[in-house]
């Protein structure tokens, strides 16, 4: 394994040349990470890492056919798109054929953001309208035009909400408005948006599109009610809208017994526009936006060009292809299924076993752990999430938490997982499971810090009982809630509870490499001038 820099002076530089906004998973102590290989990946020291959460490896990381097929094209042509060449319309041929027949029209982009953004301005083009509903905790890309329409970004900063953006409520019947026990929650939320279509109306506004994720990501992996869209559809095309369905993150077959998440909801229901990218290049940057030929057409009319340099290239639609084969030839749709429902198994038993554990939703290779303080009320367990993820990256299993209040453990691995991967997986969450508790509110706390640690503040997860040696020491400390302590939190603590916070990495600061890398020297300078 080659490193040009040792995991301290990677830091280091990425402090000093990285934006500060870009965050890296588990911040308050990051993995580097030097190679991968289908569902596995690992850091500089060759420790290997079961990955839960990379859903742009799609068919598994540096799989040979993508890398071959990368490597074949480019070595004989890379060029812009404006020219004529084979591989786009072969691409947009055989995505088309995976949709239903109506999505035929495909305009190629380099990601996800760019996809959302470019399906937007069909939208608004298509019958000149402007304004757009999204739902709340939604998240579909980092331009400006899709921050506007994202809650889970503009919530969070100080940009407000633009006159044009409207947020319909969350179809989650976990802990949304209307729950599982309600006798039509798909209607319900429905109707949230008609009202929403009608006040708009009453102001004199016009409904270009509803944006949704097939199923909701960021949002806490969240699968709306069966009818819910039908119904949304009805509405927004009445309204003179359009349907855009955001497959970016759920789409090629991650539910297993369909290729395209919106499918699950039925034969009947088909979108206006569906926008993809993350797994469509198994990492290579890739997206695409396919919709009706009504659309399209009304977009040309408009009498401006639109063309995308490197959207649909030669070793794009080649990658591209590669994966489409794969997907096929290796059956990942089916093990999608099999292993998830395996997976969905194993998972619910502990849920009989674990308090911690409110309710677990999913489909396919798409599975969200809902984690509660308290069953009646539902109450997120956030701080225990935040725990999780780093003990369990600490058992060499990557796992993420989302949702508005980041208390849902997200599992979307590549596509090649397998029952054993589920198996361990789950085996590892029983275990941390196993050292934790939720205590009643007001009682005192026992955490267990290495006896090297100081005092740290744990009033922030008054909740949070570790009942096991977490970090291999012995009791040292017990804090009421009323204990005055000024001292940061350990570094050796693997528990992130305060929101982009860090620490400095405690790597041992040699700098000497893992393997030989060539021209090092040269690779060093050249970094360092540039």
């Amino acid at each position: 394994m080659c490193e040009l820099y040792s995991k301290q002076d990677t830091l280091a530089l990425r402090g000093k040349h990285i934006g500060p906004s870009c965050k890296v998973f588990f911040a308050a102590d990051p993995i580097k990470i030097v190679r991968a290989q289908r569902q596995y990946m690992f850091d500089e020291k060759g420790q290997q890492y079961l990955d839960c959460i990379n859903n742009v490896a799609h068919v598994g990381h540096c799989h040979p056919e993508v890398v071959r097929a990368a490597l074949t094209q480019m070595e004989m042509l890379n060029t812009n798109s404006r020219f004529l060449h084979d591989n786009i319309v072969e691409y947009a041929k055989r995505l088309s054929a995976t949709l239903p027949e109506k999505l035929s029209v495909c305009y190629f982009t380099n990601s996800g953001s760019e996809a959302n953004d470019l399906a937007l301005r069909l939208a608004r083009q298509f019958r000149g309208h402007q304004d757009v509903i999204t739902l709340d905790h939604a998240y579909h890309g980092h331009l400006s035009s899709l921050i506007e329409i994202s809650p889970y970004k503009f919530r969070k900063g100080k940009d407000v909400k633009k006159e044009f953006v409207h947020v319909a409520p969350t179809p989650d019947t976990y802990r949304g408005k209307y729950r599982e026990d309600h006798a039509d929650p798909a209607s319900a939320y429905a109707d949230e948006v008609r009202k929403i279509i009608e006040a708009a109306h009453n102001r004199g506004r016009k409904i270009a599109a509803f944006i949704a994720e097939s199923m909701q990501s960021c949002g806490g992996q969240i699968i709306p009610p069966a009818g819910y869209f039908q119904k949304v559809a009805e509405y927004v095309h009445r309204a003179g809208g359009v349907f855009i369905a955001d497959e970016v993150q759920v789409g090629f077959g991650r539910v297993g017994k369909y290729f395209w998440s919106f499918q699950v909801h039925g034969e009947d229901f088909v979108p206006d526009i569906v926008t993809m990218g993350k797994p469509m290049g198994n990492g290579h940057p890739m997206a695409c936006v396919v919709t009706t030929k009504e659309i399209a057409e009304a977009f040309s009319n408009s009498g401006m060009e639109y063309f995308n340099t490197y959207g649909g290239n030669p070793v794009s639609c080649a990658v591209g292809l590669a994966v489409l084969d794969i997907i096929e030839h290796e059956d990942l749709q089916s093990n999608a299924s099999r292993v998830g429902n395996y997976l969905m198994e194993l998972l619910h038993k502990q849920k009989a076993k674990h308090t911690l554990i409110g309710d677990i939703r999913g489909i396919g290779l798409f599975i969200g752990i809902d984690l509660v303080k308290d069953h009646e009320e539902r109450t997120p367990a956030t701080a225990e999430a935040q725990h999780i993820i780093y003990k369990m990256k600490g058992k060499r299993v990557l796992l993420s938490a989302d949702g508005p209040h980041r208390n849902v453990l997200k599992i979307k691995p590549p596509m090649c997982f397998t029952k054993d991967d589920a198996k361990f997986m789950v085996d590892q969450l029983d275990e941390t499971l196993t050292g934790l508790t939720v205590a009643p509110a007001g009682l005192q706390i026992l955490i267990l810090l290495p006896k090297s640690s100081k005092c740290w503040d744990y009033r922030c997860a008054p909740h949070l009982v570790v009942l096991e040696e977490a970090m291999g020491a012995q009791t040292e400390r017990m804090i009421s809630e009323n204990s005055p302590c000024k001292t940061k939190m350990p570094e050796e603590a693997h528990v992130e509870l305060l929101s982009g916070s860090t620490t400095d990495s405690t790597e041992n600061p040699s700098r000497k490499r893992n393997g030989p890398c060539p021209n090092k020297h040269a690779l060093f300078s050249k970094r360092l001038k540039t």
